[in-house]
């Protein structure tokens, strides 16, 4: 994978991206010529129409990001990939007539245009994997370790859409084996000679117990190979894009990169679109959210709206607003319960509104008043995060940054009702407040429109 502005992103998906936003520039300039030939216009320099040629590969691209196209799924299935493609261009269509409505000058070829470039992105999807397919974009990892971190990395390794495959294992004294076919440490004269050999171009140390197995001399000599050497969580970080709790320690956290202090300008950059964004939202959604709050108020008895108090960054308190979904009831007993999957206090309008998201419209406000963010962690009540706080380690690190309405955790991970969906929660959650940048807050933004249409992703 390679590291773009603190995210990891597999090469498959890069390399067909940059692959994918040739075609649409060219798809662009073709359809302007096409159509500057029918209507008898001179066709000019292509750098005097070179800012409406970006406009439309970027947005195309956005939308191809936002339907999935490079995600794992697409990747792995052509199916997939044709599927999302073509409800990209679609969107794509409604995107750019309302483009053309704004800008007149960009209506040449705009129907050629996506026309050409859906037909170019199918055609080089289906050469791209017949010539190369997904296995020139793995790499090749030789693991230290056959315990039960090892046994992980093999399982991961066996997952379809996985960015690696394992080359060799590598006994290290590490007590009990799970890994029949690994090598014996004792049985190897160079490591550094075997992952040459081997054509490894990652090492990863995957050892529970550290003590007096750390094999310093080894790892020295492969670094100085020119591989890359990981360890075994920060591996996870990366090709699972989130924090396993399984492995990490407070150690880890604090000396790996992350939780900088010094994201001034992400920050203020972030806090710029939530106030612009959240008010051009209520502006434009107000006639939706009235209108659902009327269908709410029909339906069942009670407000359209209700007031929670839950937690925001660094622990402080604040009154979140949602439009409701549910007949009212009091909880039981005062406490505060874990949501059921299949509610039946939830209402028919409630159902709908809960499934386009609409019912979050309403804490736009809250972004407006600077006490959430478009994207981050899920916000919780105060019950919850008492509750939890005392079951799963680092719980409180997640606070360390703004709640959103979307984030990374919400679009990575099905909806659950438990201590172990909490955990797995956490994990991404850990992962954002360790990474977040403008750019990843972009792809979480285009990503939720994919949520939304494919609720069921679980990583």
């Amino acid at each position: 994978m390679i590291r773009l502005f603190k995210h990891y992103i597999p090469h498959a998906a890069l390399f067909l991206a940059l692959v994918d936003f040739c075609l649409l520039f060219a798809a662009a300039e073709t359809a302007w010529v096409m159509r500057a030939n029918q209507i008898g216009m001179e066709v000019d320099h292509i750098g005097n129409r070179l800012g409406q040629l970006l406009i439309f590969a970027l947005s195309v691209q956005a939308l191809a990001v936002a339907f999935g196209v490079y995600g794992a799924d697409a990747l792995r299935s052509r199916r997939s990939a044709m599927a999302r493609l073509l409800g990209a261009f679609l969107l794509g269509a409604i995107f750019y007539s309302a483009l053309v409505w704004l800008m007149p000058d960009m209506k040449s070829g705009a129907v050629h245009a996506l026309g050409l470039g859906f037909i170019y992105l199918a055609f080089s999807r289906i050469l791209l994997d017949i010539l190369v397919g997904e296995e020139r974009f793995k790499r090749r990892l030789l693991v230290l370790g056959a315990g039960k971190w090892a046994q992980r990395i093999k399982e991961l390794a066996a997952k379809p859409g996985s960015g690696f495959v394992v080359v060799g294992y590598v006994a290290m004294n590490d007590h009990e084996h799970f890994i029949p076919e690994a090598i014996g440490r004792e049985a190897i004269n160079n490591l550094a000679d075997i992952v040459v050999k081997m054509g490894a171009s990652e090492v990863v140390l995957a050892l529970e117990e550290r003590r007096n197995t750390v094999p310093l001399d080894d790892l020295l000599r492969i670094k100085t190979t020119g591989i890359q050497v990981n360890e075994f969580s920060s591996f996870l970080e990366r090709e699972t894009g989130r924090i396993d709790l399984d492995s990490v320690h407070p150690s880890w956290l604090i000396f790996s990169d992350g939780f900088s202090s010094g994201r001034r300008f992400s920050g203020m950059m972030k806090r710029l679109f939530d106030i612009v964004a959240s008010s051009a939202l209520l502006l434009f959604a107000a006639p939706i959210i009235l209108l659902c709050a009327i269908m709410v108020k029909l339906e069942s008895k009670g407000p359209a709206f209700y007031r929670e108090v839950r937690v925001g960054q660094f622990g402080q308190r604040y009154t979140v607003f949602k439009m409701r979904s549910v007949q009212i009831e009091v909880e039981g007993e005062g406490k505060a319960m874990w949501a059921i999957k299949h509610d039946p206090r939830i209402t028919a309008i409630g159902t709908f509104i809960r499934k386009f998201r609409i019912d979050q419209l309403p804490q736009t406000w809250n972004v407006l008043k600077g006490e959430m963010s478009f994207v981050g962690p899920h916000p919780e009540r105060p019950e919850f995060v008492a509750d939890v706080e005392t079951q799963l380690s680092f719980y409180a690190q997640r606070h360390t940054v703004k709640p959103g309405i979307t984030g990374w955790a919400q679009v990575n991970y099905a909806d659950g009702a438990s201590m172990e969906a909490s955990r797995h929660r956490l994990e991404y959650d850990l992962y954002y407040a360790k990474n977040y940048t403008p750019f990843l807050d972009m792809l979480i933004l285009l990503q939720t429109i994919r949520a939304v249409l494919w609720p069921t992703v679980t990583r």
